[in-house]
């Protein structure tokens, strides 16, 4: 299943769910290759280094169902602008994102537009992935496999 405006409104709406306008937020959505959707926010807290990004929970929620994540989609209110971004993969997301392969489709902002997004492979997005060196040859791309990531 491949990113799509769904996926997209999917974040959106938790987000203003969770923050209504007028409130500083950010939500994110992944889909399943089942085709499903999770949705997941943000852990904010006091202390910076125990805060999460948007997709963590969501990432976990399909790790620990046993799913595979084939799309990914983070967004987040400007606050200033009264708009809402699209926000490519931070890197540790990207690392997270990995567990699933180079082919998972990530969001990023059109150069022209950040409100607007286009689909990017997670190759696209990171075409020189450390781990590409420990591919084992078990997939189809010159990433490690799923197996070699919880070894």
């Amino acid at each position: 299943m491949k990113l799509d405006q769904v996926l997209v409104n999917a974040a959106v709406e938790l987000m203003n769910r969770r923050w209504p306008e007028g409130e500083p937020g950010g939500a994110a959505a992944v889909r399943l290759a089942d085709g499903g959707i999770l949705t997941s926010v943000g852990l904010d807290n006091m202390h910076g280094s125990v805060a999460l990004c948007q997709e963590t929970g969501a990432f976990i929620q399909a790790y620990t169902q046993d799913r595979n994540v084939t799309a990914s989609v983070c967004v987040c209110r400007d606050m200033e602008r009264r708009r809402i971004l699209i926000l490519p993969p931070c890197g540790i997301c990207q690392e997270r994102l990995a567990l699933w392969g180079p082919s998972v489709e990530v969001a990023v902002p059109r150069e022209d537009d950040p409100t607007r997004w286009e689909a990017r492979s997670l190759a696209e997005v990171n075409p020189y992935y450390w781990g590409q060196h420990f591919a084992d040859g078990s997939t189809d791309g010159q990433w490690p496999s799923q197996g070699q990531h919880s070894e």
